[in-house]
């Protein structure tokens, strides 16, 4: 069944009465941070299963049997199939007819398509789950970074999250990274709260060691290929590159993101560039508003999505190297210069 959050959430709290869940869409951070909770309601004990779908497509009968397996120690367990796509959907179908089956098991996807055999089936199948994540937009962003936060103990202004989500670009893996780095620095525990402000945000912050990269960003996100390979060159010569390059677009394109909604809901641009405040310096405004003009939320959306999952790859053990990043800044550059 496809499931809204409340209906989620619930479900979340008694995991084995589903036969699986199927957590996919665009947001995988927040598809992965789904599939955690199954793990933290289970039990810090619990025993994670990791499965694979070129494994279940091999032996789709192996879910069923892992699912109704006891654990060799005794305790909880579950299951957790990563990345999962339609090699998938045989041995997800034989999970919801097995008579029995006890360990709860969640599929991470990313984006599928309505004509997915492993979305149509948990769409229809009473006893699966499916939901959607999508990258929140900066209100969702806001308050998200308030809970997690506050899951960690520390207390944080809605414009101090505004930054912190906006310097993640609404990923929400950077953002958990963030705050456990914050939670840390500040000494903060849920049994002792502690307030995390602009000034720790200054010290720690993702963009806190990353230079001058003012123009790379202008140039990305400007449609200017031949600057910003000058740019790349001079930022190797200085030892910058990789995900500290992808960090700092995906901020601004979480900030086009931020004024492009304000401008959209009936906001001039003039009122929107002047009320940017601190999130935006005042020598940047000029490039940035012609962005905003090029810029609109589709695009946005698409080019946040490739940041991020870009990030995501290069972190990977034995992922590909900074050139990948070049690759993804490149891909967004010439999307800008298409963009009229």
């Amino acid at each position: 069944m496809k499931a809204n959050r409340p209906q989620l959430d619930k479900a979340l709290k008694a995991p084995a009465e589903t036969r699986f869940f199927l957590f996919h869409g665009p947001d995988q951070a927040g598809s992965r941070a789904l599939a955690a909770a199954i793990g933290t309601q289970m039990g810090g004990e619990a025993e994670r299963i990791d499965l694979a779908a070129a494994a279940l497509k091999a032996d789709p009968a192996r879910l069923t049997d892992e699912a109704a397996a006891l654990s060799m120690f005794g305790g909880a367990r579950w299951i957790l199939v990563e990345p999962a796509d339609d090699g998938c959907a045989a041995a997800a179908q034989a999970l919801l007819e097995a008579p029995a089956a006890g360990n709860p098991v969640a599929l991470v996807a990313g984006a599928l398509k309505p004509a997915s055999a492993l979305l149509k089936l948990a769409l229809a199948a009473p006893n699966a789950i499916a939901f959607a994540s999508y990258v929140p937009d900066a209100r969702e962003a806001e308050r998200l970074t308030q809970e997690m936060a506050k899951a960690l103990g520390l207390s944080m202004r809605p414009d101090v999250a505004r930054r912190v989500a906006e310097g993640a670009g609404g990923n929400r893996a950077i953002i958990d990274q963030e705050l456990i780095k914050f939670a840390l620095y500040v000494g903060a525990t849920p049994a002792s709260p502690r307030e995390a402000d602009h000034d720790v945000i200054d010290a720690l912050g993702a963009s806190a060691d990353e230079g001058d990269l003012s123009r790379l960003v202008d140039c990305a996100a400007g449609g200017d290929p031949q600057g910003l390979e000058g740019e790349l060159i001079r930022l190797r010569a200085e030892g910058q590159e990789g995900i500290t390059l992808l960090r700092a677009l995906l901020r601004r394109m979480a900030l086009l993101a931020r004024l492009r909604a304000e401008v959209d809901s009936g906001s001039s641009l003039s009122a929107v560039m002047a009320s940017s405040g601190k999130s935006l310096f005042w020598k940047e405004k000029p490039e940035v508003e012609k962005q905003l003009r090029r810029w609109r939320p589709g695009p946005i959306a698409r080019a946040v999505t490739r940041l991020a999952e870009a990030e995501r790859r290069l972190k990977a053990s034995g992922g590909p190297g900074a050139v990948a990043a070049d690759e993804e800044l490149f891909a967004i550059c010439r999307q800008a210069a298409r963009l009229r």
